[in-house]
């Protein structure tokens, strides 16, 4: 019977350089959002008796529906973009 040579060990790894440590970037702080509101229909419009009137005016571009924000020295369309300058005065 032959005996089976002892399993030699493996050889050393060979020095490896270290990989150059990746800088971990400052993480961004989100700014804390204001809640979206969302503007109720019943307020655009006033109703007296058979009547009916709109509060606010209508956008010239997207028509009947698309009622333009009022903004300090503007009326805007949230649809469209379109902006109207109000007169000081």
């Amino acid at each position: 019977m032959s005996k089976a040579p002892p399993p030699t060990p493996a050889p050393a790894a060979a020095a490896v350089p270290a990989a150059p440590v990746e800088e971990k970037k400052p993480e961004k702080k989100e700014k804390p959002k204001a809640p979206k509101r969302r503007i109720q229909v019943h307020k655009l419009y006033k109703v007296e008796g058979e009547s009916l009137s709109r509060l606010r005016k209508e956008c010239p571009r997207c028509g009947k529906g698309y009622f333009m924000a009022q903004h300090g020295n503007r009326l805007t369309c949230g649809h469209c973009g379109y902006t109207t300058y109000t007169q000081k005065g």
